[in-house]
């Protein structure tokens, strides 16, 4: 039997990026960033496309956390994000991740690949998606 995916999200102000799994569940792969300027609209729009065409049983969403491990004003924001994702698709479960290190974790594989500065920006984001979404895997898998 093939298992639903999971679409991996970093949620941020200008960007989100996106990953999803693959069918058995294993493995996480950078899909796209979605450019939406703080319109969530355009995000939950690209959203219902992405959900028309692969079988999605769970949104993972990256939390800012402060290093600390408390609440940010970012988690706020996220918040409100993951409450406007399970009103609009109420069918789909929605997990959160600890995202603290993603960004940092995705600048250091791009420069490991000697990606140019400009092309960074537009897929730093998917990336941290794709770290998101392992670290899920990881989790509930073990």
């Amino acid at each position: 039997m093939i298992n639903m995916r999971k679409l991996g999200i970093d949620y941020g102000d200008n960007r989100v990026g996106i990953a999803i799994t693959d069918e058995l569940g294993i493995t996480a792969q950078g899909l796209e960033t979605i450019k939406h300027n703080n319109n969530d609209k355009i995000v939950l729009k690209r959203l219902e496309e992405i959900l028309n065409k692969y079988e999605i049983d769970t949104f993972v969403v990256g939390m800012p956390y402060n290093m600390n491990g408390t609440s940010s004003y970012r988690a706020d924001i996220t918040n409100n994000f993951i409450h406007k994702l399970k009103c609009k698709f109420n069918k789909v479960a929605i997990e959160t991740i600890d995202e603290r290190l993603t960004t940092v974790a995705a600048h250091k594989t791009m420069n490991d690949l000697n990606i140019n500065k400009k092309k960074k920006k537009d897929i730093v984001d998917t990336i941290s998606a794709v770290y998101i979404l392992e670290m899920y895997i990881n989790k509930t898998s073990h």
